[in-house]
This record gives structure tokens, C-alpha cells and sequence, in this order.
């Protein structure tokens, strides 16, 4: 035996082990989810005069939607004196056109609606939403991004829980408008399925701290205000003002039976920008708060939930190590005897990958109670995209453990399913050139070698184990790869003008 296969096999356990814990906590989120799901929170008492609400609307380059977005929020049903709509636009291109002209419709309609443009883009949406509450008129802001497509009930659901002095937040759970388009759409909604239904809702109603969600919600103004406004050190800057709000001792609200829909990206590329930010700006938020939180006096309970939710984009930086681990262990395992390795392999392989299943399938049970079977042959898919997401994800784990302060990618939206809109390809918006699927087709090449070489071995299960690596890998590298063809290359996402965050 090789006198370091113990140093390697030790390596690989103690990664796993990590992968495990946050696993485990899945489990407990499940376990808390059931617990309290029925706890359905109810509004103190009912406005006898409804509120001034300020929608504000933050857009960057968004030409395919901004209609849409202003016909959904000109249909909901609250009174027109009590509305006021900002459209906070920070755009370059000709939305900035169609903006100003929607605005001047929703006027003529006798809506107060402002477009307001900023040439100077500070702070990104952050800024954009510290600007418009400058002149916000309402004490409740309800905050919408161009993608979404709010219900004509949202106000009418959400305002009166504000009856309460002590809720600063209430947030609404995500829909999906497109959720069948594609494969990756429904795996996406599947994992925003999780977060949205399971871990937001039992963080909730357990009484942790969770998160508003960047859209699809309402803030008291002086909340804001009082947890000292929106910043922009962060690239979620949302999670950031729900933590520092909470520390502040406000309370906030989810409603996961008061669906706003929204459109997800349709392209990898789109996709792995999204991502990107949302891991990027999570460990920068880790950062800047969560020694604040440890200092706090929070119960122990609430600072253990949300250390475990602020570091757990590190579990991408532990997946790409085991990558690194997984030929050599397989190579110089030591041999403990088969009773050993069951005992210490099957407990962190339930875990690490059960708990995965588990979580999801819950989640679509508790959304789809009817038909959350069909979406049982997409869970091998969502295992496979969540390890080729890696490597994309464990570089923002390090840009932002490494202060690398980059440009606000946003998302594209192409406007699925409206008339004008059947063929998003020809989109004028690009994508960003990055060498990232290389690697990713690199690592698929990799574990496809040592998939065929266990195969090769009669080493079936660990083949049958190991088969999602390169199947996501190859997934998100040629994904990106295929937009470098005639054919796809409109299939992208957008890069936002090259300037660094301050």
C-alpha cells in the first residue's frame, strides 16, 4: 500500500464529510418545513384605509419585457390614488424609449408614473432603488423586477399584514411563466421550488432570520431606513438589507401561497450569470455580516440557521476539491474491509445526496400535490447540473473571499411566450466571452476517463456514483459552447457595460 493512500482517503472522507453537514441541514429544513407548514400567518387586522403603495420597478437594457411588466402592474387591482409607480431605469439602449413612452401611457390612464433614468449607474439596483426612494410618496414599497409578471391580487394579499407595526418585509413566492419550456427552465424551477417553498417558509414560521428575495416583495420605507438603506458593497444587496434589518429586530413575512410569477432564463449562459452573482454577492454578505450576528444577542438556534445558510455556496468550493480527490482515492483506497467502508460511505453518501433528493421531492409534492411524479426523471439531471455549476460557482466563492470586485452581470430576459417574442435567439444582447466552459469540458473529459475506467474495472458502483460528473460537466461546458456556432450564437446572456462595482 502506498504510504500516503491514507492521507488521500482521510482528504476524501473529511470532504464529504463537509458535503454531508450541508445535507444534513437540508434535512433539517425539511423536517422544520413539515413541522410548520400549517402555520399560516394571518394579518393583525385589516387597513379601514388601504395605504400609499410606491412600485418601484428597477429595469437595465430590459427592451423584451418592459411592456409587459407595465401592463401587469397597471391591472392590479388596488385604487389608482393609492398607487404610485416608479419605473427606475438605468438602461443604454432603446429601452430607454419604450420606458418613457409606457410611462406616458400609464399617465394618460391617470396612473402618478415616473421614469426615472440614470445615466450614471452607482451602486447598479441597489442604486437605482436607494435613488428612487428618494421620491418614493408611500410608506410600503413594492419592488418588482422586469421580469415579473405580478397577479392582479398581489396588493390586496400582502398589504394588510403591515397592520402590524413590527413587519418590515413581506415577501411572495416566485412563479415560473416558462417552467416547461425547456429542460434547463425546469430544473431551474425546481431548485427555486426548493429555496422558495421549503427553506423559506420554514425559516419563517420557525422564527430564523430569512431573506427577501430581490422581487416579488413589499418593504416598509422606515425599515430601510432604519436598517441604514440599501447598500452597494454587495452584489445582494437584498440579503444584505434583510439581514441587517432582522438584526434591527423587524420582522418579516413569506407567503408562499401568494404566487408572482416571473420568466427564468432560457440559456446556459444566462443561467450561470445568474448564479454567478447570487453565489458572488451570498459569500460577500457572509462576510460583512455574519460577525455582526454572532455579536447580536439572537438566540443561539437563529444564529446557527443563518451561519449555515450564509456559508453554504462553500460547499462549491468542497465539490470541486473532491473532484480533485476522487481519481486518487479511487486509485489508492486504503482497504479497511467492506463492513468499514459501508459503515463510513453510506451514512455521508445519504447525506451528501439523498438529502438532495429528499428536499426537492418535497418541495414538488407540496406545489404540484397532483403530478410531482413527472418530475421525478429530472432529478438525475438537477444532481448533474448542480456538480457542472461548480466550477463557475466555486470561482465566485473565491472572487469574493478575494474582495475581486467584477461587473453586475444581469440576467437576460427575452420575454417568453409573447407574440412578439417567438424567436429569442435574435436577441441584440450578447453573451460574455469566458473560459470558463472550457474547463468545465476539461473536467467532463476527465470523469468521463474515470467512469469508464471503474466500468472497465467491474467497479460498477462506483461508474453508476460517479456518472452525474461528467454528465454535468459536458451539460453546462457545451450548453455555452454551441452559442460559438452559427446557430447559436444569439444564444446568450448579457454583459452589463464593463465598469467594476464600487
Amino acid at each position: 500500500m502506498d504510504w500516503s493512500s491514507p492521507i488521500w482517503y482521510a482528504s476524501y472522507i473529511l470532504v464529504l464529510i463537509g458535503l454531508a453537514g450541508y445535507g444534513s441541514h437540508r434535512l433539517t429544513i425539511v423536517f422544520l418545513y413539515l413541522k410548520h407548514v400549517r402555520e399560516h400567518p394571518k394579518p393583525k387586522e385589516l387597513f379601514k384605509d388601504l395605504p400609499l403603495v410606491t412600485i418601484q420597478l428597477p429595469v437595465f437594457n430590459e427592451m423584451h419585457v418592459v411592456d409587459r411588466l407595465l401592463d401587469a402592474v397597471s391591472a392590479i387591482d388596488y385604487p389608482q390614488d393609492k398607487m404610485q409607480i416608479q419605473l427606475l431605469d438605468d438602461s443604454t439602449d432603446e429601452t430607454v424609449d419604450i420606458c418613457r413612452a409606457g410611462i406616458e401611457r400609464l399617465k394618460a390612464c391617470g396612473f402618478d408614473a415616473e421614469h426615472i433614468h440614470r445615466t450614471d449607474r452607482t451602486g447598479y439596483k441597489a442604486g437605482a432603488l436607494e435613488n428612487g426612494t428618494r421620491f418614493a410618496k408611500g410608506d410600503y414599497l413594492l419592488i418588482l423586477d422586469a421580469d415579473f409578471v405580478p397577479n392582479p391580487d398581489l396588493l390586496e394579499k400582502t398589504i394588510h399584514y403591515f397592520s402590524d407595526d413590527n413587519i418590515g418585509m413581506i415577501q411572495t413566492r416566485w412563479g415560473h411563466l416558462n417552467r416547461t419550456y425547456n429542460v434547463l427552465t425546469r430544473i431551474q424551477a425546481m431548485f427555486l421550488d426548493g429555496h422558495l417553498e421549503l427553506e423559506q417558509t420554514a425559516r419563517n414560521r420557525s422564527g430564523r432570520f430569512f431573506t427577501f428575495n430581490g422581487t416579488g416583495g413589499i418593504w416598509r420605507k422606515s425599515c430601510i431606513a432604519d436598517a441604514g438603506g440599501w447598500e452597494h458593497d454587495t452584489l445582494t444587496e437584498d440579503m444584505d438589507l434583510s439581514y441587517r434589518a432582522q438584526l434591527k429586530g423587524w420582522r418579516f413575512i413569506f407567503l408562499n401561497d401568494v404566487e408572482t410569477p416571473a420568466e427564468l432564463p432560457v440559456d446556459m449562459d444566462g443561467f450561470k450569470s445568474q448564479q454567478h452573482r447570487w453565489t458572488k454577492g451570498s459569500i460577500q454578505v457572509c462576510k460583512k455580516v455574519l460577525p455582526a450576528i454572532w455579536r447580536s444577542d439572537v438566540p443561539l438556534f437563529i444564529k446557527m440557521e443563518a451561519t449555515a445558510h450564509l456559508t453554504s455556496n462553500f460547499a462549491y468550493l468542497l465539490l470541486i476539491v473532491l473532484c480533485f480527490l476522487i481519481y486518487p482515492n479511487q486509485q489508492w483506497q486504503p482497504d479497511f474491509g467492506k463492513f468499514s467502508y459501508y459503515i463510513v460511505n453510506v451514512p455521508i453518501f445519504f447525506f451528501s445526496s439523498v438529502s438532495v433528493i429528499v428536499f426537492y421531492m418535497v418541495a414538488q409534492k407540496a406545489l404540484r400535490p397532483g403530478s410531482w411524479w413527472k418530475e421525478i426523471p429530472y432529478l438525475p439531471l438537477l444532481l448533474a447540473l448542480g456538480i457542472g455549476m461548480s466550477i463557475s460557482n466555486a470561482k465566485a466563492v473565491i472572487e469574493a473571499l478575494l474582495n475581486h470586485q467584477t461587473a453586475f452581470i444581469r440576467t437576460p430576459k427575452y420575454g417568453i411566450g409573447q407574440a412578439n417574442r417567438s424567436d429569442w435567439k435574435k436577441s441584440s444582447y450578447k453573451a460574455m466571452k469566458s473560459l470558463t466552459p472550457f474547463v468545465e469540458l476539461l473536467f467532463g473529459f476527465f470523469f468521463l476517463f474515470i467512469v469508464v475506467e471503474a466500468a472497465a474495472g467491474a467497479r460498477w458502483s462506483s461508474a453508476i456514483l460517479l456518472l452525474p460528473f461528467p454528465v454535468g460537466f459536458f451539460y453546462t461546458s457545451l450548453s455555452s459552447l454551441i452559442r460559438l456556432l452559427p446557430s447559436g450564437t444569439s444564444d446568450s446572456s448579457v454583459k452589463i457595460v464593463n465598469r467594476k462595482a464600487p
